[in-house]
């Protein structure tokens, strides 16, 4: 009989140690790694921060040298010619595509990319699936009637891998949303 109340009290401490870690196991999973650079532009471009470390985990799990088989670079996986664009317009100094691995620049320009998307489709999810698959293919999916502007049926969207990481994505700025907010 004691050494089940021993075995039991034992089981019970280390239940109560793995609980009490949990929050601080998932921090390590839910980094916020590079916080200087993303609070400073997630704040200047009235984003919520939390979202941007959960676009950059999909993206890259905070890999600044991480490059897709499509050639996008960086913390937010940007492609040179995006970058370049949204350079131009935002009169962001961006000289080639080596400098997407600098985490202040990557994060600068894909948080402000991020924003014109928001602003263009008016919905966090709408607006992820257009950074994705491309603002083209979006608008085509809105414009046939396959998904609706303001998001509410992105179940519906066609291409699997960005159907995917927009639901990834909402599921970890929840999970960010719980962790830090």
């Amino acid at each position: 009989m004691r050494k089940i109340i021993i075995t039991l009290s034992s089981i019970i401490i280390i239940l109560l140690i793995i609980l009490l870690n949990f929050t601080n196991i998932q921090k390590l999973i839910y980094k916020q790694e590079y916080s200087e650079y993303v609070e400073k532009y997630a704040e200047e471009n009235s984003i919520d921060s939390l979202l941007v470390y959960a676009i950059i985990k999909a993206e890259s799990n905070f890999d600044n040298d991480a490059v897709s088989n499509k050639g996008a670079t960086g913390l937010m996986q940007l492609m040179d010619d995006t970058a370049k664009e949204v350079a131009t317009n935002e009169a962001i100094e961006y000289t080639s595509e080596d400098n997407l691995n600098d985490p202040e620049l990557n994060i600068q320009i894909g948080v402000k990319y991020f924003k014109n998307l928001l602003e263009i489709f008016g919905n966090i999810a709408v607006a992820l699936a257009a950074y994705n698959a491309g603002m083209g293919t979006v608008q085509g999916w809105i414009d046939e009637g396959i998904i609706k502007e303001d998001g509410s049926d992105i179940e519906n969207i066609p291409y699997k891998e960005t159907n995917m990481y927009v639901r990834k994505i909402l599921n970890d700025y929840e999970i960010y949303q719980k962790l830090y907010a």
